[in-house]
């Protein structure tokens, strides 16, 4: 191995991370950055594009300043995904917010739109893609208006606004592309047909590019030296390479804001659901896009979010570490059970106008009842999206990272919950899966599956419950979310 480091930047929805690792993938420095999530009226979620840059900027500043000048080979960034915004084309000033992709204010203009639009796209109608809020953008934003009507408008996605801030270029990878519903099942360009649908122009979209090999440089006035950007994807794509789930089968979870579970497979598969998107995609000889590597996912929109509202939000306790610790203080959810609908129902039932439920209060009901009540909702989400997978590949085990996953007694309730071993790795996973592909893209490692050899595994955590009182709770868990999902 080439002796020096990997820099990853993971952009995700509430912090910025930045870490280093050696070309052993192994850890060397890390710095984090909150980033503020505000809701400025129901159903919006927006941040603002300044403070995700600065936080960017800070964030590897203070780790470039902890590589004991040891050489960045290459840097690797991710992002949250879906979550969009507007900038002028001359001066990069955004011209809107960061529209969050737990945001809901298209679902009036969706609802005008025949899902036999879309389905090219493999995705369902659904507020959670990128391609509608630009579409909100366009029809209700005056700065967008006034930048479009004078050839100025840039839309795009997190990681092309800070690209081209940073970087020169107006580009994004095939991951992303697959996640707007501008993109064709297969395809390598966006898509004339979905453009249309939306109302979207390719000239305001950045080019789509592979997700790893030569993408250009990163440079601030703040860094010492220019970072040679080989990486950059959205960050539960990451977070799959990072896992060391590269293989078809293996299935990563990352509890967070939400709980994405992406699992490989061999080619472009649909399966009833789920989303059908792109893992990564190497480069050609030329640069563009070569060979493409697919993936099916699922997300459980609301998590530690969840946990956040019923803390804060309820009052229920200080904050959701608090709530976390009575939960694990009781045995069980002394019958309360909750539809963690804060922001819809996902996969793989799609249910955008769904609301959260807490039912079976009692007066015996505690706040550790209801925190336990949150966990198995979360479990049980997850399991419904792993069930779900395992009708389109065969599920070998399932790999869970992420902030969440430090929580002892979800983990024991999601093992139980699954009918696969449940692998709980490390926390880090997406940060280090951004470095890790910009060591492919460096050619530090011959291929993805080389790099994966690298990392650790996780421990194993067994299902204390048999497959037949897990038979028995799925069957009560799925007759909740039908009923609650409708009221």
């Amino acid at each position: 191995m080439r002796p020096g480091l990997l820099l990853g930047i993971d952009e995700g929805t509430t912090a910025v991370k930045a870490a280093l690792f050696d070309t052993e993938l192994r850890p060397v420095a890390e710095a984090r950055r909150r980033v503020a999530v505000t809701h400025p009226a129901p159903g919006r979620v927006e941040q603002d594009p300044e403070l995700v840059l600065e936080a960017v900027l800070d964030a590897v500043a203070e780790v470039l300043e902890q590589a004991g000048g040891r050489e960045v080979l290459a840097a690797g960034l991710d992002h949250q995904g879906e979550s969009v915004l507007a900038w002028d084309a001359s001066s990069g000033r955004a011209l809107t917010p960061v529209v969050v992709w737990q945001d809901k204010r298209q679902e009036a203009l969706l609802a005008d739109i025949e899902p036999v639009a879309v389905e090219a796209s493999g995705l369902p109608l659904d507020p959670y893609f990128s391609a509608g809020k630009l579409a909100w953008l366009l029809q209700n934003d005056h700065a967008v208006a006034v930048a479009r009507d004078a050839g100025r408008l840039r839309l795009g996605t997190v990681d092309a606004f800070i690209l081209e801030r940073l970087g020169g270029r107006f580009a994004t990878d095939l991951s992303t592309a697959s996640r707007t519903q501008l993109l064709a099942v297969g395809g390598r360009d966006w898509d004339d047909a979905l453009l249309s649908t939306f109302g979207v122009r390719r000239e305001w979209l950045p080019a789509i590019g592979p997700t790893f090999g030569a993408l250009g440089e990163l440079r601030s006035e703040r860094w010492p030296v220019a970072l040679a950007l080989t990486a950059q994807l959205v960050d539960q794509q990451a977070a799959l390479a990072g896992s060391g789930a590269v293989h078809p089968g293996e299935l990563k979870a990352t509890y967070g804001t939400g709980v994405f579970v992406l699992g490989r497979t061999a080619g472009p598969v649909t399966a009833r659901g789920l989303l059908p998107t792109v893992a990564w995609a190497a480069p050609d000889a030329a640069g563009g896009v070569g060979e493409v590597a697919h993936a099916l996912d699922g997300g459980v929109f609301a998590a530690g979010a969840l946990l956040d509202w019923l803390a804060e939000g309820l009052g229920l306790a200080a904050d959701a570490p608090a709530l976390a610790v009575a939960a694990a203080a009781v045995r069980d959810s002394g019958g309360v059970v909750i539809l963690p609908a804060i922001a819809g129902l996902g996969a793989p039932w799609w249910l955008p106008g769904a609301h959260g439920v807490i039912a079976g209060l009692h007066a015996g009901a505690t706040a550790g009842h209801v925190g336990h009540a949150a966990l198995e909702a979360i479990a049980w989400r997850v399991a419904d999206i792993v069930e779900a997978m395992a009708s389109a590949v065969p599920v070998a085990s399932v790999r869970a990272d992420g902030g969440l996953s430090n929580d002892e007694t979800l983990l024991r309730i999601q093992a139980d919950a699954l009918a696969v071993p449940l692998e709980v790795g490390s926390t880090d996973v997406t940060v280090r899966g951004a470095a890790m592909l910009a060591g492919v893209g460096a050619g530090i490692y011959a291929s993805v599956e080389d790099a994966a050899q690298l990392l650790p595994r996780g421990r194993v955590i067994d299902a204390g419950a048999g497959p037949q009182v897990r038979g028995r709770e799925r069957e009560r868990w799925r007759s909740f979310v039908e009923r609650a999902a409708r009221l």
